[in-house]
């Protein structure tokens, strides 16, 4: 639901990116979209195996709701407010909430804590990508 909303929120931002210079690593415009589906399928079932393990599933659901949070703001300062350098310290929170996640989630239920590790790889990869439009385009 996050991603969704971010992405109306972001929709004219994401057509002045097509202008900017980025880093030969930066995967097609469509890759995206498929990337983004698959990791919050694999999120869901994730978030679903410690909701529904029986144990101490606050602080892990927290951390997760927190970088739900962080993924949503995001491509907000990113594509709509163009702010790289700001958006690459939110990303780097994000990730932060990421690993925290994938960490709490691992002790509740390792399967749930290894399908969060997709989402952090993308988050790692996103981090660099920001932080290359940064660069490239000050």
């Amino acid at each position: 639901m996050s991603g969704g909303a971010a992405a109306l929120l972001t929709r004219g931002g994401v057509s002045d990116f097509a202008a900017l210079e980025k880093s030969p690593l930066t995967p097609p415009g469509y890759v995206f979209p498929i990337v983004w589906t698959a990791l919050y399928i694999l999120m869901g079932v994730a978030s679903y195996l410690v909701a529904v393990s029986g144990g101490d599933v606050k602080t892990p659901l927290t951390l997760y709701a927190l970088s739900l949070a962080a993924n949503f703001l995001w491509p907000v300062v990113f594509f709509n407010f163009e702010a790289y350098l700001l958006a690459f310290f939110v990303i780097i929170v994000l990730w932060v909430l990421v690993l925290l996640t994938a960490v709490s989630f691992y002790k509740v239920s390792p399967a749930a804590g290894y399908l969060m590790i997709p989402y952090l790889l993308w988050v790692t990869f996103a981090a660099y990508l920001n932080f290359s439009v940064y660069l490239l385009n000050r």
